[in-house]
């Protein structure tokens, strides 16, 4: 007769074996397709690549080229440029239209199928219909220039910064480091933030639902307006959700690739390069300069470590005004 002793043994192993069971096939591909990837990234990156094979140990040699590759640093900075451009706004468009559909009017179901429908659409299709509506002589939206009296503009074509272009309006000249994001970098994160700004009104649409009523009919009876009602309880409830809207974005943002390759894809990462962000060099110099694999990785490594360190940073900085309860 086995003692209590080993009875308890035997159910702690048997429910160690359960749970194990239970997650082997999700671990298995975060391993898989996760984690063995950044472990190879990291090996290759000490190394000279060419065409898929391994020519001769680089060590940090790398490392050192990015900080003289005028490429990398324009490309992190069409990336910061997207970055600052699309979080910011998609954080206070999708919160906007989140409160605005969490309201009890006809037919909430179908406006939310809407905002929602061009997040689970294809990228292709969203990259052809948005090259149309920016095209210089057919597009839609110089329809709607011409319509004010401006001239058209050469969206996905125009190398020029926004701010040079504002200033040219008016008669002024910006140096080229003031002009800002290309206009061709403007038009892809106008099409990133329509794409994808349904994705957070779901999450906020979420938040929003999860706050009791009996604090709005608490506030209600102080006499609370609505901007009180939203400053007092609704975004100091909604910060949890805030918090992984933003942390989200910011990541998905460094990761943009899909949409600037199909809509500006070329050998030199759109007009003049000004839309080549940091993952379309990474792809760039992985396939289409002879396979340099080494200095892609480099590249690669130097990315997640911007991303690790921003988010690192927001949590720092943002989680401390976070409130769970």
């Amino acid at each position: 007769m086995s003692s209590p002793g080993s009875q308890a043994r035997s159910k702690r192993f048997r429910e160690l074996f359960r749970a194990l069971a239970y997650i082997a096939p999700a671990g298995t591909i975060i391993i898989v397709f996760r984690v063995l990837p950044i472990i190879a990234a990291f090996a290759v990156s000490f190394y000279y690549v060419m065409m898929g094979k391994i020519v001769g140990f680089s060590g940090l040699s790398q490392y050192w080229m990015l900080l003289s590759d005028s490429e990398f640093w324009n490309a992190l900075v069409n990336t910061s440029y997207f970055v600052i451009g699309t979080v910011p706004v998609s954080l206070f468009l999708s919160l906007f239209i989140a409160v605005l559909l969490n309201q009890k009017i006809r037919a909430l179901g179908a406006y939310r199928t809407v905002y929602f429908l061009p997040v689970v659409t294809s990228l292709v299709a969203v990259a052809i219909v948005w090259k149309w509506i920016y095209h210089p002589r057919l597009g839609l939206l110089n329809s709607f220039v011409g319509l004010i009296g401006l001239n058209p503009l050469m969206w996905l074509e125009e190398p020029e910064g926004i701010f040079s272009l504002l200033a040219g309006r008016v008669g002024l000249s910006l140096p080229r480091w003031m002009g800002g994001p290309s206009l061709a970098l403007v038009a892809l994160t106008i099409t990133n933030l329509w794409r994808g700004i349904g994705y957070n009104i779901v999450i906020f649409l979420a938040g929003l639902q999860n706050i009791p009523n009996e604090y709005y009919e608490a506030a209600k009876i102080d006499g609370a307006g609505r901007t009180q009602t939203f400053w007092k309880i609704t975004w100091p409830l909604i910060s949890p959700t805030t918090f992984y809207v933003v942390i989200m974005t910011t990541i998905v943002s460094f990761q943009v690739f899909t949409l600037v390759y199909l809509m500006t894809g070329s050998p030199v990462g759109g007009p003049l390069g000004t839309t080549k962000v940091l993952v379309y060099y990474i792809f760039e110099k992985a396939f289409e300069s002879g396979g340099d694999m080494g200095y892609a990785s480099c590249v690669a490594l130097v990315l997640f470590a911007i991303v690790l360190t921003l988010t690192l940073v927001q949590r720092k900085l943002i989680e401390k005004r976070v409130h769970y309860s």
